[in-house]
Order: C-alpha cells, then structure tokens, then sequence
C-alpha cells in the first residue's frame, strides 16, 4: 500500500464531514433567520472534482450568507508549489468555508474555514479556523466566541488554544491599516500528525461554529441602530474586502487552482463603503473598536 492510499479514509472521512456539516448549518442558519432559505449550485473543477455552493441573501437576520463545500484534485501552479515549497505535482483538496454577513450592524459577521490538503507524494494536513468580525463591540460575545474555541481546543492539547488564537490575530491582521480584521478565534494550518486525531478535532471545530455564534445572533439581533450604525457597518466591511482579496490564503489558493470564482468570492459583503480617509470620532463606539482592532487582547 502507498503512502497516499493509506490516507484514503481520512481523505473520504473529512469530505463526508464537510458534507454533512455543510447540511446541518444550512438548516440551522435556515431556521434562525426565518425569512429566506438557501439556494444551491452545483459546479465541477476542470480537471476533476467539483463542489455544492449554497447561498441566502436578503433574509431577516442574514443580510448575505455563504456556506460552500468542495472536494478537487488539480496539479500545482508553479506560484502554489513555491509558497508550499514543495515540487510540483497533483494536490487534493476538500473542504467548507462559510461566511455570514447580518443585516443588523450590532450583529457580528462570522467566518469559518476548514480543509484538508493531502500531495500526490503522500504529504498530508489539516487547516481552518474560524474568527469574528463585530462592528460594534460587546465584550461578552468576544468572550463567548473565543471560550468555545479554548474548550474544544483543550480536549486534545492544551497548548493548541493559546497557539491557534496567536496564529488568528496574526494572521487576521491588515498590515496596511495597521488593524486587526477582527476580535479573532483560532486558526490553524500545516496540522499534521495523527490524521485520525486530526480530523476528529476538525469535527469538533465544525460542530462549534453554531455553538460559538448563534447565541451572540440571538442576543443582538433585536439591538436598536440606525442609519450612523449601518454606514459604520459598510465603511468596516470594506475592510473585510481588503483583506479577502489581498492576503487571504483561501482566495489566492482558489484562485491558482482554477476554482468557482463566484463560490471564491462569497465571502465578499453586498454593501461596501470606501469614504476617502474616514476616522471615527473621539470618543464614540466606533473609535473603542479601531482601538480595540489595534491592539488584540486575550478574551478568556
């Protein structure tokens, strides 16, 4: 038996899992917002391979909210082969990726990311996390969203939360404003080792997003804003773009893969504002969260 044959029920278990996930957030997102329910498209990778891209918009809670699954295998180009610095060769790639963008400015956005990657010459890992972009802020909900993370975490190892919230500020971060895209929550990548172990912890990961998030939906999602509340919204969205098309790794690895570019670019906000050179006033709300952006703090 091969190297890579020896993966093939982590390969087959974790596109199962991403399926299966993909469904039970669907109906989940589906009965918390109330009004509309997801559509689906089915697409196919050019060389093999393909995905389900499910999306909502316009609904009463979720303003637009992707959650898309894929499973391909494509060669490497050679920009992908040199930033993973390995040779070049096939790779496969499975996964579920899901953001969810509120009407509400008091509602956080929330993303999630997980996948598994293995090579044609049997080198195989695990990668994801998830992370919170509030446009105002409450602190508990950072505390919540990130206790879910740290319990999951501890299950397995207890250096992984205090490693994968490091990886998640550092990562999340846009060098050129100098911020944070948000209050963060755990990311991961180049996860190898035991791929059973592994792929277990992912499960848990998938499973927590509903924990982690929806309680802060139902908390907030009847908080009074006005039209100063969603400008705001708009102008930090735009920050969430900037990030998205210029340092996220997902994108870029979608992208050079050949992937469904309207699946790749979900995660995008309906409504964006660029204001020339905005800064919040002193002392508002607004102002607490840049600073907060600015300096990423420990939540639990």
């Amino acid at each position: 038996m091969s190297i890579i044959d020896s993966h093939s029920h982590v390969k087959q278990g974790a596109q199962e899992h991403f399926k299966r996930l993909q469904d039970d957030i669907c109906r989940a997102v589906e009965t918390i917002d109330g009004k509309e329910t997801f559509t689906e498209d089915h697409w196919s990778h050019p060389t093999a391979g393909g995905g389900r891209a499910r999306m909502l918009q316009d609904g009463a809670i979720f303003e637009k909210a992707g959650v898309n699954f894929s499973a391909v295998a494509a060669p490497l180009s050679e920009n992908l082969a040199t930033r993973l610095s390995v040779p070049l060769q096939n790779i496969f790639a499975t996964g579920i990726s899901l953001v969810m963008h509120p009407c509400s400015p008091m509602v956080p956005t929330v993303h999630m990311n997980l996948r598994y990657l293995e090579l044609a010459d049997g080198n195989a890992w695990f990668g994801g996390g998830a992370d919170l972009t509030p446009y105002y802020l409450f602190p508990e909900d950072a505390q919540h969203f990130h206790a879910v993370w740290k319990a999951i975490c501890d299950k397995y190892d207890s250096s992984w939360y205090p490693r994968f919230k490091k990886s998640c500020d550092e990562y999340f971060f846009i060098s050129h404003r100098k911020e944070a895209r948000g209050v963060g929550g755990i990311f991961f990548d180049y996860l190898k080792g035991d791929l059973d172990q592994l792929l277990e912890f992912v499960q848990d990961v998938g499973h927590g997003i509903l924990e982690s998030y929806i309680p802060i939906v139902e908390r907030r999602r009847h908080e009074p804003w006005g039209e100063r509340e969603k400008e705001w919204q708009k102008i930090r969205r735009g920050r969430y773009v900037e990030f998205n098309l210029i340092y996220d790794r997902g994108t870029l690895f979608g992208l050079e893969t050949e992937g469904r570019t309207e699946s790749i670019l979900m995660s995008l906000p309906p409504e964006v504002k660029w204001p020339y050179d905005y800064r919040p006033e002193a002392g508002t709300r607004e102002e607490a969260l840049v600073t907060i952006l600015q300096h990423p703090r420990e939540w639990v």
